[in-house]
């Protein structure tokens, strides 16, 4: 494993984190069981990964409480997040609050280490920056939580003004940023001001549904190309980037979008999720390869970099029990 500063935070984490929502949920959310969960929790960690990421809506906490049982405290960092309920109109003191509660006491921990606001839109930023931020900084005094971050809703703010505006302010210690292939935005939107003021970033979307799904790309491709928005060729074939796999490239396109997140300046942390132990160890030793050859990275920027929104889509459903995919 390879480990980082996670910015100003000073906290020395793995450069691949444990992702624990999404698609697969550690396997929950394809209909495996809560042991089988936890040992891919501890199966990461045996891996040296030290940073794992969750929240209360994903339904996992509880599996990583019972993971780290056996886990000094202080060999891993854990990260949660209290969301705006749906039917609510803004997010409030009490109900975050009563979040990062219900979170320690889901994971059986004192404290967790990253606290993040939930997919906080453009619109709630200032009342989140000005209302909430200062209620959470008086719960940090009391131990409940060491730094504060805030993540992004990446499909509903495309240009990232939320996370823009936010890297300029203060209380934010980290940010959980979309970044991926074909979603470069982040390159001038947010890193810089992350590199400026040392906030620690967590990558999400690296692969999200897109490039763990074959027909979806070619399906995206013949549609951006359809408005004229990347070049014709790509929509001729059913696999439209592999020409990122060579032998001086990527082994997959999986491989490529890892290595792809990792490698860009102002990347900290590429989260990674799965409920496979076989897709847990080739996520991994993919985020720790080298970077892809600058040619097809100056290709990828050429092709996309001007694309918004593309790949963010949250991944369909399972329909099955048995299917695994990985994800991030």
């Amino acid at each position: 494993m390879q480990y980082t500063t996670l910015g100003r935070t000073g906290l020395q984490v793995s450069v691949a984190g444990l992702g624990t929502g999404g698609f697969s949920k550690l396997g929950l959310g394809t209909g495996q069981s809560t042991d089988h969960a936890a040992g891919i929790v501890r199966q990461a960690i045996d891996l040296g990964v030290t940073l794992i990421d969750t929240a209360a809506v994903y339904g996992t906490e509880e599996v990583i409480g019972t993971a780290l049982r056996a886990v000094p405290r202080d060999s891993v960092v854990v990260c949660t997040k209290a969301s705006k309920p749906a039917g609510d109109k803004a997010f409030s003191v009490e109900k975050v609050i009563s979040s990062l509660d219900g979170s320690l006491k889901r994971l059986g921990l004192d404290y967790v280490d990253v606290f993040q606001l939930h997919a906080v839109p453009a619109a709630a930023y200032g009342h989140v920056r000005d209302v909430i931020a200062p209620a959470l900084l008086r719960e940090k005094e009391k131990g409940k939580f060491r730094f504060l971050g805030i993540t992004e809703t990446a499909p509903n703010d495309p240009e990232q003004h939320m996370l823009n505006r936010a890297m300029q302010d203060d209380p934010w210690d980290t940010a959980m940023v979309a970044f991926h292939l074909m979603d470069q935005v982040a390159r001038t939107q947010v890193f810089p001001h992350t590199l400026a003021n040392r906030i620690g970033t967590l990558m999400m979307f690296a692969v999200r549904s897109i490039f763990a799904r074959p027909a979806q790309l070619a399906a995206t491709m013949r549609e951006l190309a359809a408005a004229g928005q990347v070049p014709a060729w790509l929509a001729e074939s059913d696999r439209p980037l592999d020409f990122l796999v060579h032998p001086d490239g990527a082994s997959s396109l999986t491989d490529a979008a890892y290595r792809y997140v990792r490698h860009e300046p102002g990347v900290d942390v590429v989260l990674f999720g799965t409920g496979d132990a076989g897709h847990l160890r080739t996520n991994i030793q993919s985020i720790l390869k080298p970077p892809l050859p600058a040619e097809d990275r100056a290709k990828l920027q050429d092709l996309f970099s001007h694309l918004r929104g593309v790949g963010l889509e949250a991944p369909p459903p399972a329909r099955t029990a048995a299917v695994h995919r990985p994800t991030a």
